[in-house]
């Protein structure tokens, strides 16, 4: 159901003033899904190159887990695991193109010496030192992921949204204000050339 409008001056000042907010927040917010996009794509950029890197080392870790195992024997992985301790990691936000995403600063080092594991040098062997060392690897490659991937999600969030408020300004706000604007110019118009006829009717008789 069309909107009643007043076919007035003041009326037609108001929509303008509307029209004019309304015109440049419409400008903003494509700028605003612009910038987020290519800022999208920069990350998914380094996002990929960390996916392959975290498959790569998966996959050498796996296969060195399976070589330790069959020589030193499950017991000997497990009580290397006991040593391990928690990582200290510190969580925060950042500001990007006006989107809060993580920042994920990692306490001390991941990939550790072979003097800093906490377990007995003389009784472990080569095999389980490489195989701890890649997987310190993988996990800090995966911390290293897991704060591209939430920026993504949390960008692409953004991005829709942003999408659809600009969508509803292209295609609804501004249309109607535009047909609202020209409506009340027509009536005004209207009534101006139906004074000076009536004017010029007066000036007759």
């Amino acid at each position: 159901m069309a909107r009643d409008v007043k076919l007035t001056r003041s009326e037609l000042l108001k929509l303008k003033k509307q029209y004019a907010l309304a015109k440049n927040g419409y400008s903003l917010l494509k700028k605003k899904r612009d910038g987020l996009i290519m800022e999208f794509f920069k990350v998914l950029e380094n996002a990929k190159g960390l996916k392959n890197q975290v498959s790569e080392l998966y996959a050498v870790a796996q296969k060195k887990m399976e070589i330790t195992e069959m020589y030193d024997g499950g017991v000997a992985v497990k009580t290397a695991a006991l040593y391990l301790k928690e990582i200290p990691l510190d969580i925060e936000t950042k500001n990007l193109m006006g989107v809060k995403v993580p920042k994920i600063t990692k306490q001390g080092q991941i990939c550790k010496s072979i003097y800093d594991r906490g377990y007995s040098r003389i009784e472990s062997s080569a095999r389980l030192n490489s195989t701890s060392m890649q997987y310190e690897c993988l996990l800090e490659k995966i911390i290293d992921s897991a704060e591209i991937e939430t920026t993504l999600r949390k960008l692409l969030i953004e991005i829709e949204k942003t999408k659809r408020r600009v969508n509803a300004l292209e295609y609804i706000l501004l249309p109607k204000l535009e047909g609202d604007i020209v409506k009340i110019r027509l009536s005004l118009e209207e009534q101006e050339r139906e004074n000076i006829f009536r004017l010029k009717m007066i000036k007759k008789s």
